[in-house]
């Protein structure tokens, strides 16, 4: 009989006990053999500290694991990029190799590679632990780069990453300028995390980190997994960022790519020693058909000290504060998940799985809250797979939470397909709602995703080309004023129906009108797109401050719920279009109808006094002030039941809060 927690949490779990016992048997097999092959787990997650280039004292020791070289060289400006005796690297065993190099020779910033040679050929290469590579003004192709790592002076000593909700502000660095171009970790620090603390936000997830060759890869092609981008500056200046984040009480977490990696050689780590299969798979296996890039074998001993020393090494040196996994159901099955509906558990226990991954997925976990015992953990995973943010202890993976990805879809697909008068409550309700009993999850109804060229924000799937002429004060628009309206709705009832937190991306949460489209040769190589205007919502002859004014009040509402809680339906009807749940104390009145508004609406609710504390429709989020705010509802007796009398105008919601009836004798 299934015993462990899982199967109580969700019976329908029972069948594939099988499955889940062997996943939860393998990692404890799989770490066992590391501390029995290599010694303790976390000694072997702390391999950064061996490999790739470090600066003792006078000398500069660089070390790489290359099992299948003849010949490395270490080339560079101080060879002029030739090969030199007196810069090979020694063979040592189990396929590494080391060289030392004086600072008078090596200095700081020099660039350099590795010249290596295989049976049948040879290539340059960047150690596959590099710390630090930057961009050749004319190859275009990166170069390893010497950097003198000094000891930040950091004064986080006292911060906690803090309790739930988790509201994530997503953010990428280079475009996170209004200037055309590409913005650095410092500019982001003292314009963009002001905006990002003000706003109400406690996390910041920080996209593009790793280096990547290909600029317009948002930073999912990765070449360099120890290296922050130096497109953004340097090593400092991204130490500097999370530390006065971190002042501020923001968590900072990373966009971590370890489902793939680019398949560039000169500046990644495919071939790195000749052979294709160093860290990835062999043959068709070892190309991903989507994505045109590297899949890692995680069966390999070297593959998991690579990827699990990667995870500590960003905790250890820049103090980030956990990770989201990039393309975890890509990770998950052989077939990466790509054109398969899951509809049944047994699509998830079928045979299909990666068992390697999945062991890696789990032991990373461990090893991540190891680390930082208060690290957060997001699994960005679309099919649902049982278990993903499920606690090891419990028979799960060990995510904290699972990433919503089938909301935006479900919102996008009511704005396509359906008219406002046909939109069910009902299913919206269970739809933001919809997840395993094991797990927490993060809500969003937009992520950049939806903001890239070929997609479309959810302002601009409502307003369209009104944006461009309309959303000024002086003009009325229909399609503005229900635009404002959805926006404003929808990122309301995503929020409130969340059980873990809440995520947006950089701009959408005042509507930023522009999609994104990284420089490349179709547009003529512009940034024109690759930027945010964070002076819209500055400017009080326009629109968009009413909608990042509701974004303020609506997450300070929500932090003052109590944690933990989960929001209870008290009534929905379709016809009507109205939508009632609570929170906490906090009550939320949805009328979806688009040309209907209801006078003395009864709602069936816990007996009680109640405020509004904001609504929708209220002037100052660019609303039409069609409530009292300062009338206070009490409930009535109506055949029994409890009820709420409200005035619930059309295309609008309402936040209330409960108070119990003092009676006074």
């Amino acid at each position: 009989m299934a015993t462990l927690p899982i199967y109580q949490t969700d019976r329908y779990l029972e069948p594939f006990a099988a499955a889940i016992d062997g996943r939860r048997l393998r990692t404890l097999r799989r770490i066992e053999e590391i501390k029995e092959t290599c010694g303790p787990l976390s000694e072997f997650a702390e391999a950064y500290k061996y490999y790739g280039l470090h600066k003792n004292g006078n000398t500069w020791t660089l070390r790489e694991w290359a099992p299948h070289a003849t010949e490395i060289y270490i080339i560079g400006d101080f060879t002029n990029w030739h090969e030199d005796e007196r810069y090979k690297m020694t063979r040592l065993e189990f396929g590494n190799w080391e060289i030392q190099i004086p600072d008078t020779i090596l200095h700081h910033a020099d660039k350099f590679k590795m010249s290596v040679h295989w049976v049948g050929g040879q290539g340059e290469r960047i150690p596959a632990y590099i710390n630090r590579v930057v961009q050749n003004d004319e190859t275009k192709l990166f170069d390893a780069q010497a950097w003198d790592f000094k000891p930040f002076k950091w004064t986080d000593q006292n911060f906690k990453v803090g309790k739930e909700p988790r509201l994530i502000y997503e953010a990428h660095i280079g475009m996170s300028g209004e200037k055309e171009g590409v913005a650095s970790f410092d500019d982001f620090r003292r314009n963009v995390l002001p905006h990002v603390i003000e706003t109400g936000y406690n996390t910041l997830q920080l996209m593009a980190i790793q280096e990547h060759p290909y600029y317009g890869s948002f930073g999912y092609h990765v070449s360099s997994f120890f290296a922050a981008s130096s497109r953004f500056g340097k090593p400092e200046d991204l130490k500097r960022l999370i530390n006065e984040a971190h002042a501020a009480g923001i968590a900072v977490i990373m966009d971590i790519v370890h489902s793939h990696a680019v398949k560039n050689e000169n500046e990644g780590i495919s071939r790195q020693d000749g052979s294709s299969d160093l860290y990835f798979h062999f043959g068709d296996r070892g190309n991903h058909p989507a994505w045109d890039s590297r899949c890692f074998d995680y069966g390999k001993l070297e593959t998991l000290r690579f990827l699990l020393s990667n995870c500590r090494y960003w905790i250890d040196e820049y103090h980030f504060d956990g990770y989201r996994f990039d393309g975890v159901t890509s990770m998950l099955y052989y077939d990466h998940g790509l054109g398969k509906d899951f509809t049944q558990y047994a699509d998830y226990f079928c045979g299909g799985e990666d068992e390697d991954a999945i062991t890696y997925l789990t032991i990373a976990n461990q090893v991540i809250h190891a680390a930082k015992p208060d690290a957060i953990t997001i699994a960005e995973e679309m099919s649902g797979y049982p278990g993903i943010a499920g606690s090891f202890e419990s028979g799960g993976i060990g995510f904290d939470y699972r990433l919503s990805m089938g909301i935006p879809d479900y919102w996008i697909k009511l704005i396509k397909e359906y008219s406002d008068e046909q939109w069910p409550v009902g299913k919206i309700f269970y739809e933001l709602q919809l997840h395993r009993p094991e797990e927490k999850t993060i809500n969003y109804a937009e992520s950049h995703d939806q903001a890239l060229v070929g997609d479309k924000t959810i302002i601009f799937r409502l307003i369209d080309k009104e944006m461009y002429t309309a959303m000024n004060l002086e003009s009325e628009n229909m399609a503005v004023d229900r635009g404002i309206a959805l926006h404003k709705m929808i990122r309301l009832v995503t929020l409130f129906t969340s059980v873990g937190g809440y995520l947006t991306f950089m701009g959408n949460e005042f509507g930023h009108p522009e999609w994104i489209d990284f420089p490349r040769e179709g547009n003529g190589w512009s940034y024109k797109y690759a930027r945010r205007q964070w002076s819209l919502a500055k400017a009080d002859y326009l629109r968009y401050h009413f909608l990042l004014d509701f974004e303020k009040q609506m997450l300070e509402t929500f932090k003052t719920v109590p944690q933990p809680s989960y929001p209870y339906r008290y009534y929905d009807y379709d016809p009507t279009q109205v939508l009632v749940f609570g929170r906490g104390d906090y009550l939320l009145v949805f009328n979806f109808n688009p040309s209907t508004s209801y006078t003395d609406y009864a709602v069936p609710v816990p007996a009680g006094r109640y405020s509004i504390v904001f609504s929708t429709d209220e002037g100052r989020f660019g609303g039409f002030d069609r409530n009292d705010m300062f009338f206070v509802f009490y409930t009535q007796k109506l055949g029994g039941q409890d009820m709420l009398r409200l005035y619930i105008p059309s295309r609008s919601a309402i936040v209330l809060r409960r108070k119990d009836i003092v009676h006074i004798r």
